[in-house]
């Protein structure tokens, strides 16, 4: 272990992800880039994830541990770690997905070299096939948001970057943190953040580099895969205009459009198939009132979604 001063701290939510997060810990550990330390916490965990976090901070000086009494949400967890950041640097790590080895090295000397507020790498999700979990490959809409490599950029020069709206695959300057939070009590926290930090950089990067594997996991207990939920539609539906709202504000169009053509392409689509069969008919009303609030946007005109980019969803 390095005695170097960390330059970023990795903010490491859970709760219940006993099962995920040694491997998530042992990701970090294999970095390349070894000045990091790390916030982990246990937001209100009834599972053995509140040990593993500690035994990984007795074990290594560079991780810590808070613990919530009890579940507050994502946005709220990394809000609580934020609050601790003393490092030039921040990125975020789910606790049941891992960095890919390079990772913090390729993104932090990619920021020294640029000289960006913010550094955006490719992701991969990672499903289970059976026996173990499996990277896919990069996807289409993240590839266009991130290769080639683009340094000094702006969310004008370069809408889709848009389309990389999680919270981890990227560091930032943790100035950019100063005056911003995640939501709270609300899933899809991250949608309307990643565009805010797009719009409030002066510049930022991008990399094709996967970063990230993305863990779907196997038993659908992601807040991901709940979507066929009344109230997780509403946070869902609430996080795209939000994006698009931000995105407006900063006078993004061509960003605003290249999201219309995501959503329409791939968003949409599934939550169709859902409503048609739902039971409750207050999940068409909800998706219906959205879908008249995109053709409302002056951009709608302009939208011109691949459909063939929702197979994308399977892999």
């Amino acid at each position: 272990m390095t005695a170097s001063a960390p330059i970023v701290t990795m903010i490491v939510p859970g709760r219940d992800i006993a099962a995920f997060a040694p491997a998530a810990l042992d990701s970090l550990r294999a970095q390349t880039e070894q000045r990091w330390r790390a916030v982990l916490v246990d937001d209100g965990s009834h599972d053995a994830t509140a040990h593993i976090f500690a035994q990984a901070a007795a074990d290594d000086r560079r991780f810590h541990v808070i613990a919530h009494d009890d579940s507050r949400g994502l946005g709220a967890a990394r809000n609580t770690a934020l609050d601790v950041v003393d490092t030039p640097l921040v990125g975020f790590l789910d606790g049941d997905d891992e960095l890919a080895p390079s990772a913090l090295e390729r993104l932090t000397s990619t920021l020294a070299a640029s000289g960006s507020d913010l550094v955006a790498g490719a992701y991969v999700r990672s499903r289970f096939d059976g026996e173990r979990y499996v990277s896919g490959r990069v996807q289409p809409w993240v590839a266009a948001a991130t290769d080639p490599e683009r340094l000094g950029t702006t969310i004008i020069e370069h809408p889709a970057a848009s389309a990389n709206i999680v919270a981890w695959s990227k560091v930032s300057r943790t100035e950019l943190w100063r005056d911003l939070r995640f939501p709270e009590d609300v899933a899809y926290e991250d949608q309307v953040v990643a565009q805010l930090l797009y719009t409030r950089a002066r510049a930022f990067d991008v990399i094709p580099d996967a970063v990230v594997r993305w863990r779907v996991r196997a038993d659908g207990t992601s807040i991901t895969q709940g979507k066929d939920r009344i109230p997780v539609l509403r946070d869902y539906l609430a996080a795209l205009r939000g994006g698009i709202r931000v995105l407006h504000e900063a006078g993004a169009r061509a960003a605003v459009t290249a999201r219309l053509d995501l959503i329409l392409a791939m968003d949409l689509p599934p939550l169709q198939e859902i409503a048609a069969q739902h039971p409750d008919p207050e999940y068409r009303a909800l998706l219906d009132a959205f879908v008249a609030d995109l053709e409302s946007l002056p951009e709608f005109a302009d939208a011109r979604p691949d459909p063939t980019l929702v197979a994308g969803l399977r892999w």
